[in-house]
């Protein structure tokens, strides 16, 4: 009510709520709107001799109105409607008294909140807000400048922990604006766009509506959560946010975080942070709430050992397994139990589980969840050690912790806002969380969870409880043998809403769930990879922490070879984007398909879709051809039937090998430049050989991948080669590559459909089975650690999968074919379509260097041992000689 009209209110059971803090929307009930405010005067014995007067703010709410006198000394009032025994308006009903403007509205209000039934309540009250959404906009003058360009305006609500506040969105050019239809906590909510950094579509109340936007690349709160009334707007902010985000980095899934996290570029903490994202969990929505594991088993010890595996919690067990007596009970009952079966009765977070772990630090969050008081003092949380046993052992708490308990601020464990959280049966009063005995204090407390989480011992095993809480034990038969059972409703699809047609038990069923928990958004349907522990070296020199001497296995004044290499191979990588062209040379008539180099360097050998097989001599500061005698013969090359599509130095340099779309292999001496032998091994094209401890391995179109024994023939005799078939790898459809693993026990083959298989050489077995690309499989190749395989396609991908797992791990788009490539687990050197030479930072998925090469695609690619020389070969029949030039 606006100007100085005089309000009064028949009210014969008045409630008022004493607050020492303002005005706030906690102070509403859960799904309560506030609407507007109006200046009023709180008038008390009204016409006697005592009147008093109070001048304030009347808050109209949809089921209550709140005054908040301007004097901070008197209390804030809260009436809630439907305890109203009526309301009268003012004798002087004029047109332009201001009470009989908002009359009607107010009335309306009242009148929804009489309804008996919650869900009639619910419609009505939706009814009236959208009704005032829709006769607002948003104020164009709080744009920052005049020159913005609008983009898009939709109604949505913007959520806080235990509120919504519904309001306005607009895009426009620059910024996303929400304008609060009550104008609180401030007139506009603005973000400018640039400074975006993440997105994440949420789901709010079981709907795909939510939206979350973060400023920060690493933070656990965001700058704003918008839920909207539509998918279709939420999608189309979303877009328009997107397009403005630095590489287009909107668009994250639980995959590409995964390579990250396996090879330590992003901590156990981060990686589960970004997966609590993708899964809506929010700090926003106390029903999803980021979910974090108790590590720690060890709270009674003087000093905490992380070198101890029985320091730490069982992670590929929920809470509810690790006490075998209590979950025997549970298996009974669940066994027993009518469907829906679950084995947990209540859930291992829920908005009581994180404002137990929070009343010290957000008390309004309790006093609102609880109806104005907190739990019984021994309910609360009062020590770390109480809490985990009863985890352990009570009936019905099976929760795991807060992302609080893992970061730096300590306030949550300590009373310093001095609370009166009750007295316990002890008569001790409840005060600052009881620490175990190996913490020295809040601080050290939450540094040694800290070192716990990010411990080799979880590093090695946080993939078993990813699998529990995020992956394929979540639902289905994996979850019920690994007693991993919840009510259904906490599960996304439990229940579909919007088939629901009866109001009062939609809002019944809605507040059941928001209130019992909800289980994460499934991420990971296959087993989630392992970590990649790294080990340390035998001697730092960064360190003053070094080996001792008799452990070392060199001198305290020299670096093992193995040291020297890694750290000159890593070097290279480090400047690969540092490649300049050498020199280079046309040599054949058609596309080059393969390179070969001797071990010594001096001789390369090329093979193209000529049919020709061509070697020439690489000297210090030319090329040229090999003028080659054998004999008094001279000789430039080898000429075959059909195309050839790659070639092979067998160890020695004496034997050179090149496969032919003729079907067969052709084995060439070196030495005296004839056919040694030949093997018809195909009935189709062979496509890609390799060799391995005198094994042969052949693809071919013919959809096998073909293993030889080959036993070398008396070179200077008629006597062949002896070649034994070992194994017979039966594919679907032609393969058009492969790869080995270091250990030689691990084929990769990729087809012409896209499909890449994973085998085991030792049985001839196919591991996986993975259908990644939509067309030819042009190359692949794994990583030096051989865990993980990196392929590429003409469908513009990038594909990496963890080898122990086969899980997809991370996809980068590209915008050509990349039809050749070598990499060293994080960074790609790759060639492409048109011809350039890309770097590739995989880790951020995007290209950080090109570098001009041929005038058509890059066909193939020669890397030496140390990495810093390259050998291109293109459909321009160039071959190109690349340096690293530091």
């Amino acid at each position: 009510m606006k100007g100085s009209a005089e309000t009064y209110m028949m009210d014969s059971n008045k409630r008022f709520l004493f607050l020492i803090c303002r005005f706030s929307l906690l102070l509403l009930n859960l799904e309560e709107y506030y609407f507007e405010q109006h200046t009023a005067n709180h008038i008390i014995n009204k016409d006697c001799k005592d009147e008093r007067k109070f001048r304030g703010s009347l808050k109209i709410c949809s089921k209550s109105i709140i005054f908040e006198p301007d004097d901070n000394v008197q209390p804030i009032i809260k009436i809630p409607l439907r305890d109203c025994s009526s309301i009268k308006a003012p004798e002087d009903n004029e047109a332009n008294n201001p009470f009989t403007r908002v009359s009607i509205y107010f009335f309306t209000l009242y009148r929804a909140s009489c309804l008996d039934k919650m869900g009639d309540q619910a419609a009505m009250i939706t009814a009236i807000l959208q009704s005032r959404l829709a006769r607002t906009s948003f104020d164009k003058y709080r744009f920052q400048s005049i020159s913005e360009t609008l983009h898009m305006e939709c109604k949505a609500e913007m959520v806080t922990p235990l509120v919504t506040n519904p309001g306005h969105v607009c895009v426009s050019d620059a910024n996303l604006y929400f304008q609060p239809l009550n104008g609180y906590p401030k007139p506009v909510v603005q973000i400018t766009l640039q400074n975006v950094r993440r997105i994440y579509k949420r789901r709010h109340g079981l709907m795909p509506l939510g939206l979350e936007v973060f400023c920060t690349e690493n933070d656990l709160c965001s700058d704003i959560y918008l839920k909207f009334y539509s998918c279709q707007d939420r999608d189309e902010v979303y877009r328009l946010i997107a397009k403005y985000i630095e590489n287009h980095i909107a668009e994250h899934t639980a995959e590409s975080y995964v390579l990250q996290w396996q090879r330590g570029h992003i901590s156990n903490y981060q990686y589960l942070l970004h997966l609590n994202n993708l899964a809506d969990r929010s700090c926003n929505d106390l029903s999803q709430y980021p979910v974090f594991p108790w590590i720690i088993a060890d709270y009674s010890s003087s000093v905490l050992d992380l070198t101890k595996p029985e320091t730490f919690r069982d992670l590929s067990k929920p809470i509810g397994a690790l006490n075998k007596e209590r979950l025997d009970r549970l298996v009974k009952r669940y066994q027993e139990m009518p469907e829906p079966k679950f084995m947990y009765g209540s859930h291992y977070s829920s908005p009581g589980y994180v404002l137990f772990y929070l009343v010290r630090v957000a008390p309004e969050y309790m006093l609102c969840l609880q109806n104005g008081k907190f739990d019984h003092a021994d309910r609360m949380f009062n020590s770390i050690a109480e809490t985990w046993k009863n985890c352990l052992d009570g009936a019905t708490d099976f929760k795991e912790l807060i992302p609080e308990f893992y970061e730096n601020d300590s306030s949550f464990l300590v009373n310093s806002l001095k609370l009166d959280l009750g007295k316990r049966q002890g008569g001790k009063m409840v005060e600052d969380v009881e620490l175990p005995p190996w913490a020295s204090g809040p601080d050290d407390f939450l540094q040694k969870c800290q070192e716990a989480l990010e411990s080799p011992y979880v590093s090695e095993h946080l993939h078993e409880w990813i699998d529990i809480i995020f992956g394929y034990k979540q639902k289905g038969s994996e979850a019920v043998a690994a007693h991993n059972v919840f009510h259904p409703l906490t599960y996304e699809g439990g229940v579909d809403l919007n088939s629901i047609m009866d109001p009062n038990e939609k809002v019944a069923l809605l507040t059941q769930i928001l209130e019992f928990g909800q289980t994460p958004k499934q991420l990971f349907t296959t087993p989630h990879p392992q970590r990649k522990i790294q080990k340390l070296k035998s001697l730092s020199r960064t360190s003053s922490h070094s080996t001792s001497i008799a452990e070392s296995p060199v001198s305290p004044n020299e670096e093992s070879f193995e040291d020297l290499t890694e750290e000159s191979i890593t070097l290279a990588w480090n400047n690969i984007a540092k490649l300049k062209l050498d020199t280079q040379c046309k040599i054949h008539k058609e596309a080059i398909t393969g390179i070969a180099v001797t071990c010594n360097g001096s001789s390369v050998f090329t093979t193209s879709q000529g049919k020709r097989l061509k070697c020439f001599l690489f000297s210090k500061s030319m090329l040229m051809y090999l003028n080659w005698i054998w004999g008094k013969k001279l000789s430039i090359f080898f000429s075959f039937l059909q195309a050839l599509s790659s070639c092979l130095i067998l160890p020695g340099d004496t034997t050179v090998i090149s496969s032919s779309w003729d079907n067969h292999i052709y084995f060439y001496s070196i030495a005296f430049g004839r056919q040694q032998d030949v093997l018809l091994g195909h009935d189709d094209a062979v496509s890609k050989i390799c060799w391995r401890d005198g094994r042969l391995f052949s693809a071919s179109w013919d959809s096998t991948v073909k293993v030889w024994h080959c036993v070398p023939g008396e070179t200077l005799s008629n006597k062949k080669h002896h070649f034994e078939l070992l194994a017979h790898l039966e594919h679907d459809v032609s393969v058009n590559t492969m790869d080995l693993n270091a250990a030689n026990t691990i084929l990769a083959s990729g087809t012409k459909e896209g499909t890449i298989s994973v085998w085991d050489v030792t049985t001839a077995t196919v591991l996986h089975q993975l259908p990644h690309h939509s067309g030819t499989v042009f190359h692949a190749a794994f990583s030096p650690d051989s865990r993980h395989l990196l392929s590429t396609g003409e469908d513009c991908c990038f594909k990496v999968i963890d080898v122990q797992t086969g899980m997809l791990v991370s996809s980068v788009t590209t915008e050509e074919p990349q039809r050749c490539f070598k990499w060293d687990g994080n960074t790609i050197l790759s060639g492409s379509q048109s011809g350039e030479l890309l770097v590739w930072d995989l880790l951020g998925g995007k290209v950080t260097e090109r570098i001009k090469g041929h005038t058509g695609a890059v066909m193939s690619m020669w890397m030496n041992e140390q990495c810093n020389s390259v050998i291109t070969g293109g459909e321009d029949k160039q071959i190109m000689f690349w340096k690293l030039q530091y």
